[in-house]
């Protein structure tokens, strides 16, 4: 890479389409005069290079949703998967398709404007590191990282280096965070003290399980090396599911701690964020989490490798202005479910269809408020009291198109540049909510973490056979060897400061990760 380029020199948009650089992706750049009247010029479009696109996957849909807004062209296409990127491919035929992003961006870097990032959680950080470096605009699909470290990281480089940012938690744009905050800041539900918070997610295959001890052949159009990225280096899992297998492709990865963050991970940012923004909370101060057992034969085990299959955390956050004292979230995932509120009617549904299959309930002094997945169906307790809000005055700004809007609100920022437009979910804003998400998951990590198997003490032989039977109720009885949970009980503090915890070491390894050579962060 030249040096200008090394120091961010980045050649301009009028620069860059005077010099006709897109040529080599397949466009035609011309004045907009010639173009005529309905016609979009190339200097009033967003190029942008999609990192991640298989069909079935976010990046598929992201990428249709900024095309869907007009202004925005998919320049580049970059997917370590052929196959299951395959359909995107042709969806697309003037976008130029690469394999590897960081080739991308060095052979590239001059013909696009901005990055969407679609990648297992594990390489988010990787990727979004090196596009600010180009000082280019980067949307990124939440969770925003895969570490905690990494959340700081990227939010001191979006400062950094001035460009406009997005995480793909879509409910931030919409209506109902906006509506909860106006009913709270009007006093309706008094001080919330409480917030219960829920996912069905979930929907893939975790608990349980066991990493096979088979490996099955590399797909030949799969690059399995840079779709592991900075994780520790393994083979390719054994795929017959039926003979003791796994399906890691193209989805089930979020079950496993070294690519996906867990349940958390997957669906926090879109029912944390509302309570987040609602209640002006900053760091979580502590959290506590359990979880279920993966089963109740004596063959079942929990592995540390593999995420729970369901989860209980409750996250603690210190008072703030908008409340009278501390604040506690109760997040519960795979089929856990706060009470049903008893202010609702028999008849009302609690959770109702089209909701994301999640929610929250803000539990006030005076009153309740709940709202689905992504904020949506937001609505006082009773849902009576919806005539209280009929004549509040709207006091913030809702996005066009709202949840939908908050593709076009990205696209329009990057196209306006860095400080003319706000987007919802900046990296500033995202970070401290995935960092939030990451803390509990330093909770339920522990609760699991690798320790030495503890055995009963030795008993005589006639004590034993006497014990026998009631042993066998309880599947061991304690005798031989068990699984130890060091975390479960415990409630870990943590010092956000020097981002630690500071009761429970053992589980600060996984605050900042190890990464394999030659991966690692840009502009650290």
């Amino acid at each position: 890479m030249k040096e200008k380029e090394q120091k961010g020199g980045v050649t301009s948009r009028r620069d860059f389409v005077k010099q006709g650089a897109l040529a080599a992706a397949a466009f035609t750049i011309v004045p907009r005069f010639v173009l005529g009247k309905g016609y979009r010029a190339p200097s009033d479009t967003l190029y942008i290079a999609t990192i991640g696109c298989g069909v079935g996957g976010k990046g598929h849909d992201d990428t249709a949703k900024f095309t869907a807004t007009g202004k925005a062209k998919i320049a580049f296409l970059c997917d370590v998967d052929s196959v299951y990127a395959g359909p995107t491919f042709k969806t697309y035929p003037d976008a130029k398709v690469y394999v590897d992003y960081r080739e991308l961006f060095d052979k590239e870097h001059k013909n696009f404007d901005a990055v969407s990032v679609s990648t297992p959680d594990n390489s988010h950080a990787l990727i979004a590191s090196a596009v600010m470096q180009l000082h280019k605009h980067i949307w990124v699909q939440k969770p925003l990282t895969h570490d905690i470290y990494e959340a700081r990281v990227l939010a001191q480089l979006a400062k950094k280096y001035k460009v406009v940012t997005q995480m793909g938690n879509q409910g931030s744009s919409a209506d109902g965070v906006r509506q909860m905050r106006e009913w709270y800041e009007a006093g309706l539900i008094g001080d919330v003290h409480t917030v219960y918070t829920w996912t069905n997610r979930p929907v893939w295959p975790q608990g349980g399980m066991k990493w096979p001890e088979k490996t099955s052949p590399v797909p030949t159009t799969l690059d399995w090396n840079l779709w592991q990225g900075p994780a520790k280096e393994k083979p390719y899992p054994y795929a017959d599911v039926k003979d003791g297998g796994i399906k890691l492709l193209p989805f089930n990865w979020r079950g496993w701690w070294d690519y996906g963050t867990g349940v958390i991970g997957d669906m926090g940012a879109h029912i944390l964020e509302a309570p987040m923004t609602v209640l002006g909370l900053g760091h979580v101060s502590e959290v506590q989490s359990t979880q279920g057992q993966p089963g109740r034969d004596t063959k079942s085990e929990a592995f540390p490798d593999n995420c729970p299959a369901s989860s209980y955390s409750v996250l603690t956050f210190p008072k703030t202005e908008r409340s009278a004292g501390n604040i506690k979230i109760h997040w519960m995932d795979g089929g856990l479910m706060p009470p049903r509120p008893e202010e609702l009617e028999p008849t009302d549904m609690f959770m109702a269809d089209g909701e994301g299959g999640g929610g929250m309930v803000f539990v006030g002094t005076k009153g309740k408020m709940q709202a689905g997945c992504y904020a949506a169906h937001a609505r006082l307790l009773p849902i009576s009291r919806m005539d209280d809000v009929i004549n509040l005055p709207q006091k913030y700004p809702r996005v066009k198109g709202g949840q939908d809007g908050h593709y076009g609100q990205w696209v329009e920022a990057c196209l306006a540049g860095y400080g003319k437009m706000e987007t919802s979910s900046p990296f500033e804003k995202a970070a401290l909510v995935t960092e939030n998400m990451l803390v509990a998951n330093l909770a339920i990590r522990g609760y699991n973490i690798p320790k030495a198997p503890v055995s009963a003490p030795p008993v005589d032989a006639n004590a034993a056979a006497s014990a026998a039977p009631a042993a066998g109720r309880g599947g061991r009885g304690g005798f031989g060897r068990r699984t130890v949970y060091p975390a479960r009980g415990l409630n870990l503090i943590w010092d956000a400061a020097n981002m630690k915890i500071t009761n429970f070491d053992e589980v600060n390894q996984f605050v900042k990760r190890d990464y394999r050579e030659p991966f690692k962060l840009s502009g650290v």
